[in-house]
């Protein structure tokens, strides 16, 4: 694992980047003498985003390099002095000075799985003060990228498998550190590239990009082209001027399409040689600055200029208007071109589309006739507009050994109590079609034989499931202060994300009324989960004033 990978997780999440309360609570066990019982909290969602089926889980891998250089400074402690109430115990500070995650251990579904509502992906155990000091930090490093994630697998599954797509949404990101993590997860979650040049630095993800409108209109005549030649790739050590090759083609394509060329904008036709000499073998430019109609003529011209000289021009960016139309007037121009002239690589030109791209207006490219071959998509992406959080919670499931629950009027707030195993039971085509919640006690199910389980949200009945295969979802990911298994690359984690959502039945990938997943509880963790509920509505729990 790179270095500089856990510097940047340790500089972007000190562990003062939590709430003051998670001191206050630490340092009244530290004050009760309870603050080495161990515990046990787990992190869940509670319903799955975007109106969705599923989830992706992300995050974490930071989580885990989080864990590791977990750890506060003379310097943190002071700060903490100075901000919490006069009545602390100097002493606490010292405690805070020598604490780490050297007894913590943390149990996780793998990053990037296909994950559902109220599974819980991650556990974390160890002395309670210490787990509790967690908390925020870990929401905080899952919540974001766990959204985000699932947001780009939406996206790609409404553009299908072969339609590039371009993750852009930097400068609309909640801020840098927002908008890295938006790479990053977005990649993972499905997108094939980056506008972001850092987030390519340190996660490897491809990155691409040409010219905005802005560079285009800076150009106003073919007087500010430079420069004014380009050196054929056929061996001819004689430099072409570029302009007069593009002024001949320009009247031809002008001539086959029966347009005016006196309506070309100069400065656009400008603005395209110049770049084209800069990156000939990368001249893919945005042609709707004044006009698709000028733009296309202008690109042809060039595009055709750059041919002739041996080099292969890349395609178009299409960046306003009814992108599905004029992709399909793109493309039947291109291949009128490319046979009138000779040019078979025209034909293979791509069109680019970017503007104001939503998981709606992605699906409609598939309904609709077009020609476009990768989609650049920003706002709607990286912001999640659809549902701005996952709501990530973490809750205390057990204390010294013993089952801890919390009981809410809001029954989507009622916890479920224990340390568990999760399973997932697989149909005879190796689709998951169950999520079972366990006390951690109790024997793994057996592929073939039939189980009694409670789903969750039911109406408290029973039913019965025979799985043709069961997993273990959560595997020990931390232990004795340190990362148990090997942490997965980027590209390595995006491949397990395709993998993990392949597995998933249709009906629980709909983008629309997906059908609901069944999560549901052993009928022991059931029956602790009554007993409990139960007994905390008897008189004698509760303190009653005479």
């Amino acid at each position: 694992m790179s270095v500089d990978m856990e510097r940047s997780v340790r500089e972007r999440v000190p562990p003062l980047l939590t709430d003051l309360y998670q001191f206050t609570m630490a340092y009244a066990y530290w004050r009760a003498g309870r603050h080495q019982e161990p515990a046990v909290f787990e992190l869940f969602f509670r319903s799955n985003p975007f109106g969705g089926g599923f989830s992706l889980f992300a995050g974490v891998h930071d989580c885990l390099l989080f864990l590791r250089g977990f750890g506060f400074t003379d310097q943190d402690v002071e700060f903490l002095r100075s901000v919490m109430p006069p009545a602390t115990d100097p002493a606490f500070f010292q405690f805070l000075r020598g604490l780490d995650c050297s007894r913590v251990t943390v149990r996780s579904v793998p990053e990037g799985a296909v994950v559902f509502a109220r599974v819980p992906l991650m556990e974390v155990t160890g002395p309670l003060a210490v787990v509790q000091l967690l908390e925020t930090s870990l929401l905080c490093l899952v919540n974001y990228a766990s959204l985000v994630c699932s947001n780009a697998a939406r996206f790609r599954l409404a553009a299908g498998p072969n339609r590039k797509l371009l993750e852009m949404g930097l400068r609309r990101a909640q801020g840098p550190d927002g908008g890295l993590t938006a790479s990053r997860y977005t990649h993972i979650g499905g997108f094939d590239l980056t506008s972001n040049v850092q987030a390519g630095f340190l996660f490897g993800i491809p990155v691409a990009g040409t010219m905005a409108h802005s560079y285009v209109t800076s150009f106003t005549s073919l007087q500010e082209v430079f420069p004014r030649t380009l050196v054929p790739l056929n061996g001819d050590p004689d430099s072409v001027d570029v302009i007069s090759l593009a002024k001949g083609w320009l009247n031809r394509v002008c001539e086959l399409l029966e347009a005016e060329p006196g309506k070309i904008h100069e400065g656009e036709l400008a603005a395209f040689l110049s770049y084209a000499t800069s990156y000939p073998q990368n001249f893919l430019p945005v042609i709707d600055s004044y006009s698709v109609g000028c733009g296309m003529l202008n690109f042809c011209a060039v595009a055709l200029a750059l041919c002739e000289l041996g080099y292969r021009p890349v395609g178009v960016r299409l960046d306003s208007g009814d992108l599905c139309r004029q992709s399909v007037t793109l493309r039947r121009v291109f291949r009128l071109c490319g046979d009138h002239f000779s040019i078979p690589t025209f034909d293979s030109l791509i069109i680019v589309g970017t503007n104001n791209i939503s998981e709606e207006s992605m699906a409609e490219l598939n309904s609709k006739e077009n020609e476009i071959n990768m989609v650049g998509v920003g706002t709607h992406l990286v912001t999640c507009t659809k549902q701005p959080s996952l709501g990530c919670v973490y809750k205390l499931v057990e204390v010294r050994e013993t089952p801890r629950m919390k009981i809410s009027e809001d029954p989507e707030k009622t916890t479920i109590p224990g340390r568990k195993a999760v399973y997932r039971l697989l149909d005879a085509e190796a689709h998951p079609f169950l999520d079972l919640l366990c006390l951690v006690s109790e024997s793994p199910p057996e592929a073939g034989l039939p189980l009694s389980c409670y789903p969750l949200g039911g109406d408290n009945s029973s039913v019965s499931v025979t799985p043709a295969q069961v997993t273990c979802l959560r595997q020990e990911v931390f232990t004795n202060g340190q990362v148990a298994q090997a942490l997965c690359s980027t590209s390595e984690t995006r491949a397990k994300v395709q993998r993990s959502l392949q597995t998933l039945h249709p009906r629980h990938k709909r983008l629309q009324e997906p059908d609901s997943y069944t999560v549901a509880l052993s009928e022991k963790l059931y029956s602790l989960t009554t007993e409990i509920q139960r007994s905390s509505s008897d008189d004698s729990n509760f303190l009653v004033a005479n």
